[in-house]
């Protein structure tokens, strides 16, 4: 098979694996692909969290033909098979069970139960294992699991909308609209990719969101505020019962309530809290004082901003952008929205 025979069926688990995104949190998006030099004999993706795995679904959709030529196979997955009991059985042994002689693997695992276990396995079993294809397109595709085993935390995407002259609202005790219907859904869209949101104490108060993704579809996110003296009304759209949330606050220890040492690090409480609860990634959506504090301390690993089409005159300034590396710009009803990611240091 030649490099670019595999190269093309490695991006196809690509593509097959952002077919499970919103779905597999906080398992990895992962597709496979079964193929021999004539071409693909078999194809399958992690499709629910709790389900069968992409290996699995892709022998399981062999035909008899298809089975007939497993031993001639070349099994490609962009992730490590998992040589462990988790929800399922492990894959690497369901692999060498079905009698698979050749793997391609474009990323390992960096869970710790995994971490390479599932290559040593089928190496140990005679299988031919190949690592190392396309690595860099593999950690962008998982890079929210990557960020999760690596650095400890949540993958952090600051988001906001700031209005024609750079407020994100105005001096007025009820909010402003700054984002078009259009735009709001593609908010949404983004939260439907994401677990959880986060917001501080005065977009709470002021702006009483709900943190849905109403407009787009996707599972309910994790929802989160800064609240230290606990001061959200019982009218809060958060207390709402709808979706799993957890106000940050100084006094209370009671669901949904979650106490921390304001005297202490608030962010990284609350980030070692996401850590804990298996949260691999995060929107902060304000306000300013909130999104100033992840800037400051370089927490954050993407951002995306939308400059709407009308000016307040004065009011809560928006935050400076920090440095990134552009993805893409886009208008929508004359809004501009702009996607950009973190400069590696």
């Amino acid at each position: 098979m030649t490099p670019e025979q595999k190269a093309t069926y490695m991006r196809r688990c690509f593509q097959l694996a952002r077919l499970g995104e919103g779905r597999v949190a906080p398992n990895p998006l992962v597709g496979c692909v079964i193929a021999t030099d004539d071409g693909i004999l078999s194809e399958g993706y992690h499709r629910q969290f709790g389900g069968a795995h992409a290996e699995v679904n892709a022998l399981n959709a062999l035909t008899p033909a298809g089975r007939s030529q497993l031993g001639d196979a070349t099994v490609f997955v962009n992730l490590e098979p998992c040589s462990h009991y988790g929800k399922t059985p492990p894959c690497a042994d369901r692999l060498i069970a079905e009698g698979v002689r050749r793997v391609v693997v474009c990323n390992t695992d960096p869970n710790p139960q995994v971490s390479g276990r599932g290559l040593r396995k089928l190496r140990d079993a005679g299988v031919q294992v190949e690592e190392g294809l396309l690595t860099s397109e593999g950690w962008e595709l998982n890079r929210r699991f990557f960020t999760y085993h690596e650095l400890k935390r949540p993958y952090i995407t600051l988001k906001w909308a700031e209005t024609a002259d750079g407020y994100l609202d105005a001096d007025d005790p009820k909010p402003i609209r700054i984002s078009s219907d259009l735009t709001k859904a593609l908010v949404h869209k983004l939260r439907a990719t994401e677990q959880a949101i986060l917001v501080g104490t005065r977009t709470l108060l002021k702006d009483n969101p709900s943190l849905h993704t109403r407009r787009y579809y996707g599972a309910p996110l994790t929802r989160l505020a800064i609240d230290r003296n606990g001061r959200a009304p019982l009218s809060s759209h958060l207390l709402d019962g709808s979706q799993p949330t957890f106000l940050f606050n100084s006094r209370r220890d009671d669901a949904p309530w979650v106490r921390l040492d304001f005297d202490g690090d608030v962010i990284q409480q609350l980030l070692q809290f996401l850590y804990d609860h298996r949260i691999q990634s995060l929107i902060v959506e304000g306000g300013a004082e909130t999104l100033r504090r992840f800037i400051v301390r370089g927490l954050y690993d993407a951002v995306q901003v939308e400059t709407g089409v009308y000016a307040c005159g004065k009011g809560t300034q928006a935050p400076d952008v920090p440095l990134g590396t552009a993805l893409r710009t886009a208008c929508y009803d004359g809004h501009r929205m702009v996607s950009f990611r973190k400069m590696k240091q």
